[in-house]
């Protein structure tokens, strides 16, 4: 059995970033990860990451992202210091949901002369998609129900809170192009309403054009992606800005479960780079 299907059996019932990155291995890699372990097969810290030798921008902290899980947080100490491991000449991300996370990161990282920029957010599932009732709207004939497609990058990137790079907007166009998404397209065939997934099969950038809010878009998307997503055999996950009310509001309504745990986002950029023009 090849080791990312045994991995998946020891994953099922962790982060489910992890997990939504093993089954993407498993399905194509249309991401070219890799996943390492410090032993095998009792293993205390698992990171999920770009291969080696897939090319990537040095500044494309997007696509160079890693899903990270720990049993001992020495080992997964151990595992970020081994050369082998991570390339800390490029910027990078780690996601994860454990707080030994920052602490670690930036031990190695002062070591090592990068810079980690952190963010969290409220981590939030759906227990079960399937029981969220179909949303009926009364979409005007102009409107159209469809996927995102390549050239509706450039909107997504200008619109997103992490957006606006070159880099960012290559990242989208590869989303769009490997991973589920949705989105409403106005008369023009141009969208007002979207959301997607990422290569961690998390929900992410959930949005609506403000001209077309409160019109039960955001919730019409949000349910179909995540029974999308379920059908696929995929956890239906997602993360949100603690100060994004109107996102919260939605949630709860849907009967998301919040985590506990606060999801986090680790941007380690190396100093070297940050002098560099974007």
């Amino acid at each position: 059995m090849p080791f990312s299907n045994l991995l998946l059996n020891e994953l099922s019932t962790w982060p489910p970033m992890v997990y939504g990155a093993v089954l993407n291995i498993n399905r194509g890699n249309p991401f070219k990860k890799e996943v390492v372990v410090d032993s095998w097969p009792e293993f205390k810290a698992v990171i999920t990451r770009r291969q080696k030798e897939a090319k990537s921008d040095a500044l494309d902290y997007f696509t160079n992202a890693c899903a990270v899980f720990y049993k001992n947080l020495q080992a997964y100490q151990a595992l970020l210091e081994n050369p082998e491991t991570i390339n800390w000449e490029q910027a990078f991300q780690i996601q994860g949901l454990q707080d030994g996370l920052y602490k670690i990161s930036k031990i190695v990282a002062d070591a090592k002369h990068v810079k980690v920029k952190l963010s969290s957010f409220k981590m939030v599932i759906y227990p079960d998609p399937d029981a969220l009732p179909d949303v009926q709207l009364l979409l005007v004939p102009a409107l159209k129900l469809t996927s995102l497609d390549a050239s509706h990058a450039s909107l997504l990137n200008n619109t997103w809170s992490r957006g606006g790079s070159d880099q960012c907007q290559k990242y989208l166009i590869n989303l769009i192009c490997c991973f589920p998404s949705i989105c409403i397209l106005d008369e023009h065939r141009c969208p007002i309403s979207w959301g997607l997934t990422d290569q961690f099969a998390t929900m992410i950038h959930g949005y609506t054009l403000p001209e077309h809010r409160r019109k039960g878009y955001n919730r019409l998307i949000a349910t179909i992606l995540a029974k999308m997503l379920h059908s696929k055999g995929f956890p239906a996950q997602g993360n949100v800005l603690e100060d994004n009310l109107a996102s919260l509001t939605l949630l709860k309504s849907m009967n998301a479960i919040f985590l506990p745990c606060q999801f986090v986002r680790l941007i380690h950029t190396p100093f070297c780079l940050l002098a560099k023009p974007e």
